[in-house]
């Protein structure tokens, strides 16, 4: 049964839905109010305030943290700087990926990792022969997603943090209430936006001043559906939806290398030894068998469907999170596995993996589409993602 989080007395009161997720064995708020329309506006409007306590956190320290580091993801941690973040995914020896997530040079052998899945394991059996302390701090450290247009001038009014310092996938320290907070430029929404980690016995006064100056920036609490919104509109792959960890996958076709995800530009073939990079560099050889890529489907194909069996047409009010089949012609090619319309886009839009050589960019597909509990097909374009990349996202705050 789920526990609540570091922020669960305060997100339980402003949770008029009472609709919770499982999210690690916490609860997650799916909605706030009954339709999470504003939760979503305030993400690309103004700015919304996420509990992202539930996620795994480790803490990699020793003279050999850069070693252990290195030997495990498939960037080159050598050439990180102190304060910046890196995403990244990591494989096992066959290349799969286990999982991904970022990772944060604190000092010269200090690393803070964060994951979706639990990956303690992973990392001491790798630390072996290491000088190197591995510790899982995920009930000491909680976390909030500051993110919106709207987040940087909050933050600005509530912390001692220096932004002059805080680029994109940079982190610092500061204050927030007299509580120490590390913040880092990042995110999952694909705006601008920061994450603030803090001790989890203080979490409450970072929330409560977070939430004091709120309303001079229009500032929302956001739950899990608004993000899943958000999230695909960046072209941001959620494990266990659009792939799966190979140490959970049940057949061979559920495993994924970085480059079918579509993150060949984080392999770093030239760094040295590390934990798949044989298979992967046999992979570049061969060429991959298919990708993760965006897929935007023909809007007015839609239309025609819903208007031949006499029902308006329905863009979806949330995400779908089940595969539906992606054609050339009359062959199945690939499926769909996240599809939501974006409201900032006015666009149905899809996460899909495709086959070769069907992942090209400008490649035109047809996707499943049912209507009135019949399957037909509508027309779908493979486009580059993310689909939505406001110059906010990456530019320095005035």
């Amino acid at each position: 049964m789920p526990v609540g989080s570091a922020f669960h007395a305060r997100t339980r009161e402003l949770c008029e839905s009472l609709n919770y997720r499982d999210w690690a064995g916490y609860y997650a708020v799916s909605a706030y109010e009954t339709h999470h329309e504003h939760e979503y506006n305030a993400l690309r409007n103004a700015c919304g305030l996420i509990d992202i306590s539930p996620l795994f956190k480790y803490r990699v320290s020793g003279q050999d943290a850069v070693r252990l580091v290195n030997r495990v993801i498939t960037r080159d941690a050598n050439k990180m700087a102190i304060g910046q973040v890196y995403y990244t995914p990591w494989c096992d020896d066959d290349g799969k990926v286990i999982d991904d997530g970022t990772v944060t040079r604190v000092a010269d052998h200090v690393f803070r990792w964060t994951a979706a899945d639990p990956s303690l394991r992973w990392l001491t059996q790798n630390a072996a022969g290491l000088d190197v302390h591995i510790k899982d701090v995920s009930e000491e450290v909680a976390a909030l997603a500051l993110q919106g247009p709207t987040s940087a001038a909050l933050l600005r009014r509530v912390s001692t943090v220096d932004f002059a310092a805080l680029r994109y996938f940079r982190a610092t320290s500061g204050m927030i209430a007299d509580v120490p907070v590390y913040v880092s430029r990042t995110g999952y929404t694909g705006d601008l936006g920061y994450e603030i980690w803090m001790p989890w016995e203080a979490s409450l006064t970072v929330w409560d001043a977070i939430v004091a100056a709120g309303p001079a920036f229009d500032l929302h609490p956001v739950g899990m559906l608004a993000l899943d919104i958000a999230r695909i509109e960046a072209g941001l792959l959620l494990i266990d939806v659009d792939f799966h960890s190979s140490r959970k996958a049940l057949i061979e076709s559920q495993k994924y290398t970085p480059q079918e995800l579509g993150m060949a530009r984080l392999v770093d073939m030239k760094k040295g030894p590390f934990i798949g990079r044989k298979a992967l560099a046999d992979q570049v050889l061969r060429g991959q068998p298919r990708q993760i890529v965006g897929l935007e489907i023909d809007w007015t194909d839609v239309e025609k469907l819903y208007d031949a069996v006499g029902l308006p047409p329905t863009a979806p009010a949330g995400t779908s999170r089940v595969a539906v089949p992606v054609y050339k012609g009359s062959t199945q090619v690939g499926r769909a596995t996240s599809t939501t319309w974006s409201p900032v886009m006015k666009k149905l839009i899809a996460l899909a993996t495709i086959d070769a050589p069907h992942f090209a960019a400008g490649t035109r597909l047809e996707m499943e589409i049912t209507v009135d509990a019949v399957r037909h097909q509508a027309a779908a374009t493979v486009v580059p993602t993310p689909f939505f990349s406001p110059a906010r996202k990456t530019a320095t705050p005035p």
